[in-house]
């Protein structure tokens, strides 16, 4: 498996891709509310990416027809934008956002809280953010993929929630999708070592039910098999010498809770 190792000129690349996806996710997440259709969402990014000087990375990737990928409630991952589909009260929303900039690429999503939302939902966004922090907290030059994925499964499993197995993170740079896979599951001391330069995304993906998933007609949207919502949380991670850099960090904590 080649693994892309950046240089510091690269790294200076992937930091800028880095902010412009977080700030873009941030633009989007504050005007969320009921009513909003996922289409109002497509646009929204579309516009802010372009005033960024960046483009959708996720636009016409091998044939997908929007700009951000929209996954709500049972949606696990790669649902698409729709005029018709709009958001309700008691709705989670994950929003995936990928920006090329420069000819690097930035990739980060946050799921969001539509008005009131049940205590059993808000429990899922919130161990799924928790999982995102405990994977990222392994990423080190030394350390080994299967550091990351037991520290996701390990909380996911705790916390009583199931973690998709059949789609993970990967390798990001001058290309949205690079080697390695990054999985959420795995044991401690397997897998691939890190090396400083490498950069990743960490992107665990949790249900309430079984982890069973199913692909729509459509080729793209991927659902939980037993209808049970499923929420998601992203970084892109650079590996440093003295451990991690995260370059999707928000300056501000996201505002999750949306009217």
């Amino acid at each position: 498996m080649a693994v892309y190792i950046h240089d510091e000129r690269e790294r200076a690349g992937m930091r800028a891709a880095g902010r412009v996806a977080a700030a873009t996710l941030a633009h989007v997440g504050a005007r969320l509310r009921s009513g909003v259709s996922t289409a109002d969402i497509d646009r929204w990014v579309r516009e802010d990416t372009a005033r960024r000087e960046a483009r959708p990375s996720q636009l016409g990737y091998k044939g997908f027809p929007a700009a951000v990928c929209t996954s709500r409630n049972h949606v696990v991952c790669h649902g698409i934008p729709r005029a018709t589909e709009r958001l309700a009260p008691g709705d989670i929303i994950n929003v995936d956002v990928t920006s090329e900039h420069a000819g690097f690429h930035g990739d980060t999503s946050a799921t969001f809280l539509i008005g009131p939302v049940d205590a059993e939902r808000r429990a899922l966004v919130e161990a799924t953010r928790r999982c995102l922090a405990a994977g990222v907290a392994e990423v080190r030059a030394g350390a080994r993929l299967g550091d990351i994925g037991a520290a996701v499964e390990a909380l996911a499993r705790a916390e009583g929630f199931g973690v998709v197995r059949d789609y993970g993170g990967h390798g990001i740079g001058r290309a949205m999708h690079m080697p390695p896979h990054v999985p959420h599951t795995g044991r401690r001391g397997r897998g691939l070592r890190l090396r400083a330069g490498m950069a990743i995304t960490i992107e665990p993906m949790l249900t309430i039910g079984w982890p069973a998933l199913s692909l729509l007609d459509d080729g793209w949207t991927v659902v939980t098999a037993d209808g049970s919502p499923s929420a998601q949380f992203e970084h892109t991670v650079l590996v440093t010498e003295s451990g991690r850099e995260v370059l999707t960090a928000q300056p501000v904590a996201l505002e999750l809770n949306c009217p």
